[in-house]
């Protein structure tokens, strides 16, 4: 073969290689996603929002970011949020981070379930600044997620459980007086004069008034009264005009705590009371048959009992820029039964004999 002869089948053999190659070239490698490894939410888009927003199943929570700092949940009457609970979740949020880009197949996008669950951060206006939707939980650990458009999902390590329950992300709590803090306690009864309880300092005996003779003060009980009353927290709340508010508070009690501070709460506790009540007479369905001269046989009398109604508290803190002053004037706070149940029923329930003196 003549040189020139083998340089043209060279030279051909190396275009259709080059072509060959051109043809099943390996597509370019995607640039890295700008998202995976940053934190899921930066921690300044908090705050400087003006709230928060969880949906999932239909369930809305709202929760507002005033301009002093204080979150309160809107969606629950407005009332005060659990700063624990809130720091707890947006700590969970601005730690997790993007592990990796998943997809931006719509077909593979639609079976990693990405609904309606979603977390939005709130502008002034009310509107979303930021949003995620979340997809399923992810088999090795985290869960997918998805913004805007749901055009790109990612792996996440987002764990937290989302709370849509409004009313689980108030702060329920209505008395945070530590027993130990506590000078003076004043109990009033259904029937006879309150009993006043003082010491003049922590490691000092209790005094009563009035005091009955032969007998001491139950320590036990008094410990007990001081740890239910003084860390008091709301069940749920009621409309303050409910009847059944009304009602409770003609059946209350009271307490009176005092700390050495100076500063008073005023527990008020009442509840509506199990009531036995006769039942209406049922209409005869068939005349009953009597014997000549007999007198009519009376029909025995039917009770139903009318169960207690729930507990309530009324709370008056002597500290004006205490925030359960400001609930009290919103919401009637249901508290748990065993607080209301488990107070002395009477005086001599606060104290016990007396050892008797030493022999000599």
């Amino acid at each position: 073969m003549k040189l020139k002869t083998l340089a043209i089948v060279v030279g051909i053999l190396a275009a259709l290689s080059a072509l060959a190659f051109w043809i099943n070239r390996p597509p370019p490698p995607e640039a890295a996603d700008p998202r995976v490894g940053q934190p899921l939410v930066d921690a300044s888009l908090l705050d400087g929002s003006a709230g928060l927003r969880f949906s999932d199943q239909g369930r809305t929570v709202e929760l507002s970011h005033g301009p002093d700092g204080a979150w309160t949940v809107r969606s629950y009457h407005g009332l005060p949020a659990d700063f624990a609970k809130l720091s707890s979740f947006v700590n969970d949020l601005t730690t997790s981070r993007i592990r990796r880009f998943v997809s931006a197949n719509p077909e593979r996008i639609a079976r990693l379930e990405f609904k309606d669950t979603k977390i939005e951060i709130l502008d002034p206006s009310g509107k979303a600044s930021w949003s995620v939707t979340l997809g399923k939980n992810a088999e090795g650990g985290g869960r997918f997620v998805a913004f805007g458009d749901l055009s790109r999902a990612y792996l996440s390590s987002f764990n937290a459980w989302l709370d849509t329950d409004s009313k689980g992300w108030a702060d329920a709590s209505l008395v945070n007086l530590k027993p130990e803090d506590v000078a003076k306690v004043e109990v009033t009864f259904d029937e006879g004069p309150p009993v006043v309880l003082s010491r003049g300092k922590l490691d000092a005996p209790w005094t009563a008034k009035p005091m009955i003779a032969g007998r001491r003060i139950k320590g036990d009980t008094v410990s007990a009264l001081l740890g239910s009353a003084g860390s008091l927290r709301f069940s749920d709340t009621s409309d303050p005009a409910d009847p059944g508010v009304a009602a409770a508070w003609k059946h209350s009690r009271t307490i009176e705590l005092t700390a050495f501070s100076g500063r008073t709460v005023t527990i008020l506790l009442g509840r509506t009371p199990e009531e036995r009540r006769l039942k209406p007479a049922a209409p005869s369905k068939a005349p009953v048959e009597q014997k000549a001269g007999a007198a009519p046989k009376a029909a025995a009398p039917e009770y139903e009992t009318i169960p207690a109604g729930p507990v309530y508290a009324l709370v008056l803190d002597s500290d004006p820029k205490a925030p359960v002053n400001a609930l009290m004037r919103k919401r009637a706070c249901q508290v748990d039964e065993y607080t209301f149940t488990s107070l002395p029923r009477t005086a001599g329930d606060l104290f016990e004999p007396s050892l008797p003196p030493p022999a000599h």
